[in-house]
């Protein structure tokens, strides 16, 4: 919680001073009310007194109430502002922390907690700033000026307001032993409530074709049942914070008021007013004190899920990026070439290696293709050059410079990158297609035209109302697969890189347009070093090179004629998808 709270700004800490100062002013107003009270209660007994000094004790105490009601609204809106101030900063904070993220690290965290952790989190700490600054500076310093002020009067009275205190204290440290695990459990389980509905609503089309809405419904119902029952608990917990504070509060006046009523009597005339105005006194603090026990309680409420969620804010925010950015800033000599020195790679939980000793090199204008059984490691291999993951042993080379020494921004802007599954932004087709930033200008209207162009999108695009304006939605639902394929295509050919890599990216196209924009695109990046992992021969047949995998291992590399001759795993893929007359005639 500490560690979290060093992320309050300059400004922010102002505030809370600011803040610190109205309450404890705040405080000193509520506890002069009492006095001027046992004033009053004196001067009404006493014979010598006047109505101007009776009512001049009044009008202290208005001036007490309202300015009591200033501070109170000045610190409501001061805490309101710090806590949106904070949490904005810190959602910044955890949203460009996960940005940095490479995919080993969202793996460890998963997509549903960071989801959790950036909005269920981060609203804990902001409901502990808003509720609890005020109550945590207020009921503290309160409970102990007030019992300051009484326990020197009367032993007693003072007695018997201690007993109220220690039943408090105690109900406070049962409760809380009893809901903060409780709360860590809280968390985790939205987490899982969390990725259960996305799960579900990612997977609807799935789940309605397979008719598992029931499955679906059961499994979210567990986690749902877990989390309620739960949360039931707790409050089953607090639930009796409300009667003892009550029994105690009423006792209390009940025990302040016999003690009183025998004190009285046992006194004589002169020290029964004193021990009127005591009682008085004892009765207005006792209710003080209360309730600043009350207000921690409503802390200790807040507070547990509170720790437990800044600790797993802390835990983004402090987790180790595994791929850390370089200084080499890109400008080299060597243009387009990518090179593989002996890379091995094996994911950071994992004991085997799933790529081993990959050797190979490409120039600018040549094309480089993989291709292997489902498994073989082809994605992983191509994702090793934008650093999607770093290797293991040995290194990847652009432009004769191992890829861990370049700023990640210069590196990506070498490279367009288009994945297995086609990413599309809500918004239109031309911000989509233009996409991001690759340290030159934004393309022209013109130059995504002829993007589109390339990857063979010009005729459903401009079917389309608005053409190239024409809306996407969220994800691309309202195109299809293909569709969406090709605008993925479209946007890594618009950033007009040195390198494409292309991660299995032309599976949704059917034949025809499969052929004719591998012919556009080839006369269109002949200046570019082009890498394509594929699944058909067709694809990648007329690549300068191609490399073939199984089970990690690179067991073939040439071209395809030499591979047709060389490497029996190639010919076995080639024949499962094309006659021999067919491969021959290639």
């Amino acid at each position: 919680m500490i560690k979290l709270f060093k992320n309050f700004e300059k400004k922010d800490i102002g505030i809370i001073i600011l803040v610190i100062g109205f309450v404890v002013f705040s405080v000193f107003l509520d506890l002069r009310m009492p006095e001027y009270m046992s004033d009053i209660t004196v001067l009404v007994q006493t014979e010598d007194s006047t109505m101007k000094e009776i009512l001049t004790s009044g009008a202290h105490m208005m001036i007490c109430a309202i300015g009591s009601l200033i501070c109170t609204v000045c610190v409501g809106y001061l805490t309101s502002l710090l806590s949106a101030r904070f949490t904005r900063s810190l959602r910044r904070k955890i949203f460009k922390k996960v940005e940095d993220f490479g995919i080993a690290e969202i793996k460890k965290f998963s997509t549903s907690s960071l989801i959790t952790r950036t909005t269920n989190d981060v609203t804990q700490i902001e409901m502990l700033i808003s509720m609890g600054l005020q109550m945590l500076v207020k009921a503290p310093v309160m409970a102990v000026w007030a019992l300051m002020k009484i326990l020197g009067k009367s032993k007693e009275l003072s007695l018997v307001t201690g007993t109220g205190v220690i039943i408090i204290v105690l109900t406070n440290l049962f409760i809380i032993s009893r809901v903060s695990p409780r709360f860590a459990r809280i968390q985790k389980l939205t987490d899982k409530l969390n990725g259960a509905t996305r799960e579900n609503l990612t997977g609807i089309r799935v789940v309605h074709a397979f008719g598992a809405e029931d499955f679906m419904q059961e499994r979210f119902g567990k986690v749902n049942e877990e989390i309620t029952n739960t949360h039931l608990t707790i409050q089953k917990t607090f639930a009796l914070m409300d009667p003892i504070m009550n029994f105690v509060m009423h006792f209390q006046h009940l025990g302040i008021y016999t003690v009183g009523a025998y004190l009285i009597i046992q006194s004589g005339m002169i020290e029964k007013i004193t021990t009127f105005s005591n009682m008085v006194v004892f009765s207005s603090y006792g209710l003080q004190v209360i309730m600043s026990f009350l207000m921690l309680t409503m802390i200790f409420m807040v507070l547990p899920r509170a720790q437990v969620s800044a600790k797993r804010i802390n835990e983004v925010l402090e987790s180790e990026i595994m791929i850390q950015d370089g200084n080499f800033m890109g400008e080299t000599e060597e243009k387009g070439t990518v090179s593989f020195k002996n890379v091995s790679f094996k994911y950071p939980d994992s004991e085997e290696y799933l790529l081993k000793n990959i050797n190979f090199e490409v120039k600018k204008g040549e094309t480089i293709a993989f291709i292997g059984s489902t498994g073989s490691g082809k994605s992983t291999l191509i994702n090793l050059v934008p650093r999607l993951y770093d290797v293991t042993d040995g290194e990847v080379l652009v432009d004769g410079v191992n890829v861990k020494e370049y700023n990640i921004k210069a590196l990506n802007n070498k490279i367009g990158y288009v994945p297995q599954t086609a990413v599309m932004f809500t918004g239109t087709i031309e911000e989509n297609v233009a996409y991001g930033d690759n340290g030159k200008e934004k393309p022209s209207k013109k130059k995504i035209k002829e993007a589109i162009e390339v990857a063979q999108g010009t005729e459903f695009v401009e079917k389309m109302p608005e053409k190239e304006e024409s809306h996407i939605a969220r994800g691309g639902t309202n195109v299809s697969g293909g569709q969406k394929q090709r605008l993925s295509i479209a946007r890594a050919i618009a950033r007009d890189p040195e390198i494409y890599i292309f991660d299995d990216s032309f599976s949704a196209l059917d034949y025809a347009t499969d052929a004719k924009l591998r012919k556009e695109l080839k006369k269109y990046t002949k200046n570019a070093t082009t890498m394509i992992v594929a699944q058909r021969i067709g694809t990648i047949m007329h690549a300068d090179k191609i490399v073939v995998l199984d089970k990690g291992e690179c067991v073939g590399i040439g071209t395809h004629k030499e591979l047709l001759k060389n490497c029996e795993i190639y010919k076995e893929i080639a024949l499962s998808q094309l006659s021999e007359e067919e491969l021959n005639n290639a």
